[in-house]
């Protein structure tokens, strides 16, 4: 294992007493069967209480208390992730997350890195891509339910961080010792949760693409760190940002300030901008290692 990566060593230090992969496939189905049952009963009380057109709302996520609801949801990973962890791996949740005080301390240091640095890029010019942004809400409205939009947008990135990057990352570190199967397999699976023709159409690939990239970044912060804090952080400010400020019409755009004139599928308007948020991404992720230094 790279000297970089030290603290991930230290991080993995109780998976080791039971690092079987079969305790992580089946700890994986027991997490599937525990939230598919949890939403499965959650949203249908909640589409229980709203028309019939109520439930589809739900899935899109395209009113600000269908999205809240939905990115609350998420919870319910971080739960099947802590009764895993503790039936088949004898971990707590805070063993995965890391040392409590250290991932507070590197959650803030990264997000106030971040949040200069999006400060200072909207100082910048505009890239000229596409046109105009559309309003999406009200700025009473965002500004109403900012409190706790921002809330469930942290639960739903740290379940996905629990998950990827804590429980899967972290047992295949404790059975394998090379970071191309601890990194790049939970990437993988991550990118594969983010395939979506269906919304995406041709573009589907690229955000798989994406999501692999943002994956193996917020992996290598983990290691390096040794706390789930930095990652929780970048995938937290990157959210933010796609969910509360400017996001997609077509899809999980109930919280969002504004909107960009194209769906997921339009090829030709969205691609530029993909390349654009990838190089953004590279260029928090070194802000990020930048602030895990001082």
């Amino acid at each position: 294992m790279p000297s970089a990566y030290s603290a991930h060593a230290r991080l993995v230090e109780t998976a080791r007493a039971k690092p079987e992969i079969w305790r992580l496939l089946l700890g994986l189905a027991l997490i599937a069967v525990l939230v598919s049952v949890s939403n499965l009963v959650f949203f249908t009380v909640i589409a229980g209480l709203g028309p019939e057109e109520w439930a589809q709302e739900l899935l899109q996520g395209n009113t600000p208390i269908a999205l809240l609801l939905l990115l609350a949801s998420f919870g319910f990973i971080i739960l099947g992730v802590a009764v895993a962890a503790r039936q088949l791996q004898h971990r707590s949740l805070r063993s995965i997350f890391g040392q409590r005080s250290l991932v507070a301390a590197q959650f803030l240091k990264v997000l106030k890195a971040l949040l200069i640095l999006g400060a200072v890029g909207v100082l910048l010019p505009p890239y000229g891509l596409g046109d105009s942004l559309s309003k999406n809400l009200p700025f009473s409205t965002w500004l109403l339910l900012l409190p706790v939009s921002v809330l469930v947008v942290l639960i739903q990135t740290s379940a996905e961080e629990v998950l990827f990057r804590g429980y899967i990352q972290q047992a295949l570190a404790a059975r394998f010792q090379s970071p191309v199967v601890w990194m790049g397999v939970p990437s993988v699976l991550f990118a594969a949760g983010h395939y979506t023709p269906e919304l995406a159409g041709e573009n589907a690939i690229l955000f798989v693409l994406w999501a692999f990239v943002f994956g193996m970044l917020a992996s290598d912060l983990t290691a390096r760190s040794g706390t789930l804090g930095p990652a929780i952080a970048l995938h937290f400010f990157n959210n933010i940002i796609a969910l509360l400020f400017v996001s997609l019409p077509d899809n999980l755009s109930g919280l969002a300030l504004f909107s960009l004139p194209f769906d997921a599928s339009d090829a030709e308007q969205l691609r530029p901008w993909l390349v654009v948020d990838l190089a953004v991404m590279f260029v928090c992720w070194l802000a990020a290692r930048l602030a895990l230094r001082r």
